[in-house]
């Protein structure tokens, strides 16, 4: 069966309209319209319905866009496949991570990565671990780290980090001194978050929402530096994690009690298919990603 004309039959299928489909293809709509009638010769059924404008496909149509769309994507994998063993060390990967993650523990493991598979190249992506999950399950992402504690059926995990919250305050803050803290006491604080979308974030809220407590939020951002520089001058006090105050002289950590974990997994969909680069890569971050002390 001729894949180029199975090509065209579904970009018809999903625009619906010969001409559309045409322009889209990049070739002339009478092309289009001989391509088309000979792939009925070919199958022996009649697929479109030229006198219909509401209903384009006839059934055994629809049957085969169905059918066409499997076999043209298992024809792209077998493609990528082939192409990987031409050259095992090419390839584009296209990584979700969390904003704080790719800050903080990724700068290093990328550089040696790319230095020791220069060839393959890395689009990152930094959101929320929910806007992650959302994009691997989009084909938007091959790769994402994305919480654990909620898996989804459609994606395969394997655990990469475990960290523990802690609150992040100036050291001269009145609790500071303390040993643990309460999400209780912390909600009583006024506070620096980050914006809905991200489990630092989520605990707190989840936590006020259950226990009917009205936040202060002094301030709401993603960027872990102007978080920082707000905490140490007094605005509020932060969830984050403790490595991440390591060099700051002016600000200190307090594990919660009960302690709160923040546990991230590498994810990919189940059926989608993993190129050679994205292996490679999953066994690099395996190998070398510094586990939680």
């Amino acid at each position: 069966m001729n894949l180029k004309r199975l090509e065209y039959f579904c970009q018809l299928a999903v625009l619906g309209n010969f001409t559309r489909a045409a322009q889209a293809l990049g070739i002339a709509q009478p092309a289009l319209s001989v391509a088309i009638q000979k792939l009925e010769q070919e199958v022996g059924l009649k697929l479109i319905n030229r006198a219909d404008k509401h209903s384009l496909l006839t059934a055994e149509g629809s049957v085969l866009y169905k059918l066409a769309t499997q076999l043209l994507s298992q024809a792209k994998q077998v493609e990528l496949e082939l192409g990987e063993l031409k050259d095992l060390e090419r390839g584009t990967i296209r990584f979700g991570v969390p904003a704080m993650m790719g800050s903080y523990y990724f700068p290093k493991i990328l550089t040696d990565f790319k230095q020791q598979y220069p060839k393959i190249k890395i689009h990152l992506v930094d959101q929320g671990t929910a806007a992650l999950e959302k994009m691997l399950l989009n084909s938007e992402l091959d790769l994402a780290l994305v919480r654990s504690d909620l898996e989804n059926p459609q994606l395969r995990y394997s655990e990469l980090i475990n960290e523990e919250v802690v609150a992040g305050m100036e050291s001269s803050h009145p609790l500071a001194s303390e040993k643990t803290i309460s999400l209780k006491q912390f909600c009583q604080q006024p506070l620096v978050l980050f914006h809905e979308g991200y489990y630092l974030r989520e605990v707190v809220s989840q936590y006020s929402k259950k226990h009917h407590l009205t936040l202060d939020i002094g301030m709401e951002t993603n960027l872990i530096e102007l978080q920082k520089s707000l905490v140490r001058n007094g605005v509020g006090i932060t969830t984050c994690l403790s490595r991440i105050l390591e060099n700051e002289q002016q600000m200190t950590c307090i594990p919660f009690e009960p302690k709160i974990e923040f546990k991230l997994s590498l994810a990919w969909r189940k059926n989608h298919y993993l190129s050679k680069a994205s292996k490679v890569f999953m066994t690099y971050l395996s190998s070398t990603v510094e586990p939680s002390r």
